[in-house]
């Protein structure tokens, strides 16, 4: 061989080498997630999908750590001033993903845009208490709130600091489709209902990301998603069923990752539209689903039965309100009293959530005597039905609820009080526990008033707590990991081991 045919050989073989360095998978990150993001603006909607991904994107002013301790993020430290009254300190070295400086004035319009009634917020009921945010000095911000406001810092986890500059440049649908945050990870390319694809933001105030580039590939169906993982498509999968649990286990390249969490299994029962008018079909219902059964049958220990909406992670949680008991007998004698035999009830689902669940409760709820009808559709779909005018939201839907605080303030208030978009209720007696509880401090107090509560939950039946959450993933077995259990998918917790 030549020198020169042995030189270009030799080149060849470097570039080949380079090349595949390049596209090496210790660079990359694969998500299979269940659904698309229904939105990229973390101020909109709440749903596990869109924050898996958001939350890479952008840094919050709180955030909370591997024991679950409120710690700072953008907020370095923070006091009260009064009861009423916080000053939050803010970091001086963050920039945004377009190298402009993140100020309290970013902070301070965030907080302002997520309470602004005009937004629309989905998440509206957990920041309402804020009464405004200001910024007094380029490191400082002073927040109001409305009254004393325990959940404070709890909801304050989960609040996303966008840069006010751009937002208020190209308007909330623009900055929806083309998001800008100080996270980790910045958004290149947005396929709808294919695959979100992120690249690390060089200039990270914390430490270097862990991975160059990190796709979200939308995947709904479950088989196909522990198939991407086995054959080293994936790395990691959101949402495994309980049963497909094993199969990930015994496969020698995969783990199972999994931990008890906040979210709880929940029945909606509409209280204002249709046959679930009736507080007595609504009774029925309860009585009719069986939750040890629902646990034992479909959660093969990745799961726990509840009495009600709550789980002990969360505070305010009781164990002295009892659920429905199983009795089909009494949930037959309810339908036929109510004159509701045959009756049609519409049963919302999409899927993100469990097919063989949202079965067994329509298989349970037909032996008292109604005509349960599935309606599947996407998560966008389905969470506009569900957000929606009571005549438009079916007369069931299927949830799994977390809040992201740990408090019941974020679970039972924007789920049942009056006024919130998820409720299709309203007791004014329930709104004036709830009310008074997320304005005290003192916590034996607020624990009485959340037991007021739970106990008219129980008797108005407007939605039924099933079971605690475990979260099941299937992860590449080097990568290293520990779920939390607020479900936070932070990228930045996760390496090649």
């Amino acid at each position: 061989m030549s020198l020169r045919f042995a030189t270009a050989a030799a080149f060849v073989m470097a570039l080949m080498a380079s090349t595949a360095m390049a596209q090496s998978p210790k660079d990359m990150l694969t998500i299979d997630l269940p659904n698309d993001a229904a939105t990229l603006d973390p101020h909109l909607q709440w749903n596990t999908d869109s924050y898996s991904i958001y939350r890479n994107i952008f840094d919050n002013l709180l955030t909370r750590d591997a024991k679950g301790e409120i710690v700072p993020q953008i907020a370095k430290s923070w006091k009260y001033l009064d009861d009423k009254t916080i000053e939050f300190q803010i970091r001086d070295d963050v920039t945004f993903q377009d190298g402009s400086k993140l100020t309290a004035e970013d902070v301070a319009f965030s907080i302002n845009r997520i309470i602004d009634p005009k937004l629309k917020s989905p998440q509206l009921s957990q920041f309402d208490q804020i009464d405004k945010a200001e910024a007094t000095s380029p490191t400082v911000v002073k927040m109001t709130t409305k009254s004393a406001y325990p959940a404070l810092l709890a909801q304050l986890v989960k609040l996303s600091i966008v840069p006010k500059a751009y937002v208020e440049k190209v308007g909330d649908q623009e900055f929806n489709l083309k998001p800008l945050g100080s996270g980790p990870y910045k958004m290149v390319n947005w396929q709808k209902g294919v695959q979100t694809e992120l690249e690390a933001y060089s200039s990270y105030w914390r430490a270097k990301p862990p991975f160059q580039h990190v796709v979200f590939r939308t995947v709904p169906d479950v088989s196909t998603r522990i198939a991407d993982l086995k054959t080293g498509k994936a790395d990691l999968i959101r949402e495994v069923p309980p049963d497909q649990a094993e199969s990930i286990k015994s496969d020698s390249n995969s783990q199972v990752l999994s931990v008890p969490t906040e979210r709880i299994g929940y029945l909606f029962i509409n209280a204002q539209a249709g046959a679930t008018k009736d507080v007595r079909v609504r009774e029925a219902i309860a009585y009719a689903i069986d939750r040890q059964a629902l646990v034992d049958a479909l959660l093969e220990g990745y799961g726990k039965a509840v009495e009600v909406l709550g789980a002990e992670p969360v505070f305010g949680y009781t164990d002295k309100v009892k659920g429905y008991e199983y009795n089909l007998d009494k949930a037959k004698q309810l339908v036929k009293e109510a004159g509701a035999e045959g009756a049609t009830v519409e049963f919302l689902t999409s899927p993100a959530y469990s097919r063989a669940t949202v079965e067994a409760i329509q298989q349970m709820v037909n032996e008292a005597g109604l005509n349960v009808t599935i309606s599947s559709s996407d998560q966008a779909t389905f969470l506009k039905r569900r957000q929606g005018d009571p005549a438009n939201a079916g007369g069931l839907a299927f949830g799994a609820w977390s809040c992201a605080c740990q408090d019941v303030d974020g679970v039972i208030f924007p789920l049942f009080r009056t006024g919130s978009i998820w409720a299709k209720y309203s007791n004014p007696k329930f709104d004036e526990a709830v009310d008074k509880a997320r304005a005290i401090l003192d916590q034996n107090e607020r624990l009485k008033l959340y037991e007021q509560a739970y106990q008219i939950i129980k008797d108005d039946v407007p939605g039924l707590g099933l079971y605690q959450a475990y979260a099941i993933y299937g992860a590449n077995k080097q990568l290293k990991w520990q779920p939390t259990a607020n479900e936070a998918m932070f990228v930045m917790d996760m390496s090649w081991q």
